[in-house]
């Protein structure tokens, strides 16, 4: 006898109706798929194409291996779970020689992120739709490769998504308080997922500044529909809050005592604007969407297409159903009345729509945020920022799961009311697994041709590191070399640029003088001949410039220079023992 669609859901309140098997099911079937594409970036050693995953493990490293190691360490521009998640496994040097220190907290946040997407799903959906929507997610090409780096990226889906399924968890018990007993049960019944949700959104939001405006949105949320049941004051609830607050005021009292600037991450010289205004020469506009929102968002809304869908066939159809999907949730919403059933609950539903969040902010942060996005087949016709696409990827992935049911469900009815369905029962159960095996043929193909077409997160990544790895490794052969001469001899050195030639060359942060460790870096660039041994300057570099105003006992023994990168010029003291070795090292 076939069940009704009430009695598979879940009772006010309680978790999602999925068991332990199907978690662990699911666990194990996104693990592999996470190995496999561990083994494959592993295979092209690919763990740092990006610059920036270099200079994220950069970050951790020197927490404790530098001169001053601490929370000064964590810099004024990234914010810092990130880096503090990574700098255990950073701790271990080989793996962080070879990048493979991002690969265990990268996997799991791409686990976290993929489980809590299909627990979200499964709030309102069947299993089927809710697998689909899942493998949509979880074999993206683009993400796929982000969690085997140390990109913030997966971090940030893992608590994008757990923040919007906690939050409608607290929503869901929230609509069930309204048939407790008294007004001590109706108060606590969301209390148990609100400390939960509020350390996602503190995860949050000092993971990626997005995290600031997610964390008000869900802030505001809780606190619109507290107040409607007029048990917005409550003890419980104000601490929350606090603790929500403290997460950006931290930050900025970081900022203020270690580099004396509140708002060093915004305006400071390692900050977006100060990088847009060095590096724009002067053009204007310096990126396409510069001050248009309009602009800046259609180049957001091209570049998380392009990170989510093939360029194909295949890719808009997929692409066109998850819209479909959004307006059904839509209609959805404008339909139904808050059911005395929470699963049915109009605001849990209208949660989920928090994940478009990204597109206004993305049009904002182009526009004045300096964050510009290239795209090859727009103007400037390159690659650039990419993979910031990739936060739209929960949403497309929600909605195409509704679209899903919806296809599902339309089959079944049309199935049923066919004349056919009376004379044969096999006739009724042909229809959905046709669909079935065709939607999972769309999917495969859609990633199948996005690996074929060139991921553009990864292509960006391929190109960023064929810009600089072969200059990088004959400087990090070089600088090398020079230790191996003197082994006790410090190298002063502006690491910001190219942190990899340190690993590369087989030192340490300590066996270093750079610009993340304060006064002594200063008074190397006061005296550079007497505080190090060897010297490398990049043209334009504070190196360069103390290197300009203080020559002396300073010789130049390699010059270098590669297309597209700052000329870099080798010295030693004269004071160093270097010097009554170097003639024999310079006629190898």
């Amino acid at each position: 006898m076939p069940t009704s669609r009430a009695s598979s859901q879940p009772a006010p309140g309680h978790a999602p109706p999925v068991s332990a098997r199907e978690r662990l099911l699911l666990l194990l079937a996104l693990a592999f798929t996470s190995l496999a594409a561990n083994l494959w970036s592993a295979h092209r050693r690919a763990w740092l194409f990006y610059g920036d995953a270099e200079a994220h493990l950069h970050i951790a490293r020197r927490l404790f291996d530098s001169h001053r190691p601490g929370l000064g360490q964590l810099g004024s521009v990234w914010l810092p779970l990130p880096h503090i998640l990574l700098a255990p496994f950073a701790a271990i040097t080989p793996w962080w020689r070879s990048g493979f220190a991002a690969v265990l907290p990268s996997t799991l946040c791409f686990l976290i992120a993929a489980l809590a997407l299909y627990l979200l799903l499964r709030i309102w959906l069947r299993a089927l739709p809710s697998l689909f929507a899942l493998a949509f997610f979880a074999l993206n090409p683009n993400l796929l490769y982000l969690q085997t780096t140390a990109m913030t990226e997966p971090l940030f889906l893992a608590t994008l998504i757990g923040s919007i399924l906690l939050l409608v968890r607290w929503q869901l018990a929230l609509d069930a308080s309204k048939s407790a007993p008294t007004s001590a049960n109706r108060a606590s019944l969301g209390s148990r997922h609100l400390w939960p949700l509020m350390l996602t959104l503190i995860a949050s939001a000092w993971t990626r500044y997005d995290g600031w405006i997610l964390g008000f949105a869900a802030w505001l949320w809780m606190a619109i529909a507290l107040h409607r049941r007029r048990a917005l004051i409550q003890r419980r609830f104000i601490l929350a809050s606090f603790a929500l607050l403290a997460a950006p005021a931290l930050w900025m009292l970081y900022n203020a005592v270690y580099f004396g600037d509140w708002l060093d991450f915004m305006r400071g010289p390692y900050s977006a604007a100060a990088i847009e205004a060095r590096t724009s020469v002067g053009v204007v506009p310096p990126h396409p969407g510069w001050h248009n929102p309009w602009v800046s968002a259609l180049f957001f809304w091209h570049c998380s297409t392009g990170d989510a869908f093939a360029r194909s066939v295949v890719g808009w159809l997929l692409l066109a159903l998850s819209l479909v999907g959004l307006i059904l949730l839509v209609r959805r919403l404008r339909h139904s009345a808050v059911s005395p059933r929470a699963f049915d609950s109009r605001p849990a539903l209208a949660i989920p729509l928090l994940l478009w969040f990204p597109l206004p902010f993305y049009a904002y942060s182009v526009a004045w945020g300096s964050v510009p996005i290239f795209l090859p087949d727009w103007w400037p016709h390159s690659f650039y920022n990419t993979r910031y696409g990739m936060e739209l990827l929960p949403a497309f992935a929600f909605t195409l799961g509704f679209a899903i049911d919806w296809l599902l469900r339309q089959l079944a009815v049309a199935s049923r009311h066919s004349p056919t369905s009376q004379s044969s029962a096999r006739s009724t159960a042909q229809p959905t697994p046709i669909l079935a095996a065709s939607l999972a043929c769309f999917l495969i193909a859609n990633a199948g041709q996005m690996l074929g077409q060139g991921p553009l997160v990864y292509i960006e990544a391929t190109r960023n590191f064929a810009a600089r790895s072969a200059y990088t490794e004959t400087l990090a052969a070089a600088l090398a070399r020079l230790h191996s001469l003197d082994p006790s001899a410090l190298t002063l050195v502006d690491t910001s640029a190219f942190p990899t030639i340190i690993p590369r060359a087989g030192l340490t942060y300590r066996q270093t003088l750079n610009e993340s460790d304060k006064q002594f870096f200063r008074a190397a660039l006061a005296a550079p001949a007497q505080r190090a041994g060897i010297v490398l300057a990049f043209n334009g570099d504070a190196v360069a410039r103390a290197v300009a105003r203080h020559p002396q006992r300073l010789r130049l023994v390699a010059h270098f220079s590669a297309p597209g990168q700052p000329a870099a010029s080798l010295y030693i003291s004269t004071l160093s023992p270097l010097a009554s070795v170097l003639p024999a090292y310079a006629t190898q």
